[in-house]
């Protein structure tokens, strides 16, 4: 995109007034959108976008800029902008590239005309699989994004990926009763594997669920065992425990895990990793949205709390190293700590065992979304699929459930962890921007929380 002495002359520009850092993101993206609802393709396009973001920081202070104007000029007058925004001396800061890389895996323009005659296919059977079917949406969106990053520590780092994914959604209907399901479905390979028979399973997963819900019972209400099944998606270890680990969370004194490095906060059972290096995986990265390596980081083992996620301001805050986790959802957008992969570690104990050992209890297939207290750890989520368990077998649907409860205590609570692992991917919303994550957990024992229903 540019030389690199140009690179390095905006980033000198941009601390010339007193910045103690600065660096530079420039992205060229392909996006490719398709969606089907009332029974026909309603968006079909494919778009391009390109601009750049310039940091400067002083101490804690931070100040961001963009443009999508990509010229030399145009930037070192963004730049310029930045840097006057500081205030302060006349002296930029002297640096060398350090680490220098170019990263030329994983990126593709996909198909759009034959991806969009799949979901023409796979829209129109989800019609076809009863009549008690009311609403479908399906969609597909993709990105290919060439991005340049660089800081006056020295890196400079050029990266191709892309990314892709499917959604669909079916709504059942029975009388006044309405159910609705969800399902995805997405990666960071280049290669295209998904056919249409892997599209119209994941339709036929959603409308069933949907459908089977019709005839389920109100949910249960009161405090008793729960056992999570590792379809039941990431929920848990994302809300009630991951976005309580990110560095910028923790250091403003906004998480119920601050100053609990090295503390039991978890049973002995639970390990939570974050792993940005997975290969394909939907949140995965080989470097973040600041140019710092993906990193598998252990955020728990065995329920004691062994370290945060960081990005590069967060990480200056506290005297630490970035662990890889500094995101943006664009250029348009300053770097932020989230997630990537973030999971519950496999146990050793048999997912039908832990089922079967529960005389009385809940199940939850499917968990929905929901709201987490990070500075309490205090969480509502809803329950997409649930049933009750008695005698340790699984014997009525129920509907309209939630799970109320608080983070560090629900972890504490886990008796016993599957050794299966089931993940599922999903856009993470966070200070105004969005971001692609997958999370996952094994099925999970809990001793004892509260569900939320009506009968």
């Amino acid at each position: 995109m540019f030389a690199e002495e140009e690179i390095k002359k905006i980033l000198q520009t941009a601390t010339s007034h007193g910045g103690d850092f600065a660096d530079l993101y420039i992205s060229k993206s392909h996006t490719g959108t398709i969606s089907a609802e009332e029974k026909r393709i309603r968006h079909f396009y494919r778009g391009f976008d390109e601009g750049a973001g310039i940091r400067v920081m002083k101490g804690d202070f931070a100040a961001y800029f963009y443009t999508n104007d990509l010229s030399f000029d145009a930037l070192m007058a963004l730049a310029q902008r930045a840097g006057e925004s500081i205030g302060g001396r006349d002296l930029a800061i002297p640096f060398d590239w350090q680490e220098k890389a170019f990263v030329d895996t994983d990126h593709a323009v996909y198909d759009l005309e034959s991806i969009g005659h799949m979901i023409r296919h796979v829209n129109d059977h989800a019609w076809t699989l009863s009549d008690r079917i009311a609403q479908v949406s399906v969609s597909y969106g993709d990105v290919a994004k060439e991005v340049l990053m660089a800081n006056t520590e020295g890196t400079l780092i050029r990266q191709q990926s892309s990314r892709k994914r499917f959604f669909v959604r079916v709504i059942a209907q029975e009388g006044n009763d309405l159910q609705s399901a969800i399902e995805t479905l997405g990666d960071t390979e280049d290669l295209f594997r998904w056919d249409e028979s892997t599209l119209a399973a994941k339709v036929e997963t959603a409308a069933n669920r949907a459908l089977r819900q019709l005839s389920a019972k109100e949910a249960p209400a009161g405090t008793m065992p729960v056992i999570l099944s590792s379809e039941a998606g990431g929920t848990m270890v994302h809300e009630a425990c991951g976005h309580g680990l990110e560095g910028d969370s923790v250091s403003k004194g906004l998480s119920v895990y601050k100053d609990k490095k090295g503390s039991q906060v978890a049973s002995e059972k639970v390990t939570v990793i974050d792993d940005a290096t997975l290969p394909h995986y939907y949140g995965s990265h080989v470097y973040d949205d600041e140019g710092c390596k993906g990193r598998r980081n252990v955020l728990i083992e065995n329920g004691i709390l062994k370290d945060y996620m960081y990005d590069i301001r967060s990480a200056r805050r506290v005297g630490a190293e970035s662990t890889g986790n500094g995101r943006r959802e664009n250029y348009r957008f300053a770097p932020q700590v989230r997630m990537t992969n973030t999971f519950i570690a496999p146990g050793e104990d048999d997912p039908a065992a832990i089922i079967a050992d529960v005389k009385n209890g809940f199940f939850v297939r499917k968990m929905g979304g929901g709201q987490v207290n990070t500075i309490s750890g205090d969480f509502v989520f809803e329950v997409s699929e649930g049933w009750i368990i008695e005698n340790g077998e699984l014997t009525v649907p129920v509907k309209n459930a939630s799970l109320i409860g608080n983070g560090p205590k629900t972890l504490s609570s886990v008796y016993a962890v599957g050794n299966d692992l089931g993940f599922a991917i999903g856009t993470c919303g966070k200070g105004g921007q969005s971001a692609p994550v997958s999370d996952a957990q094994p099925t999970l024992g809990i001793s004892e929380l509260v569900v939320g229903g009506k009968a």
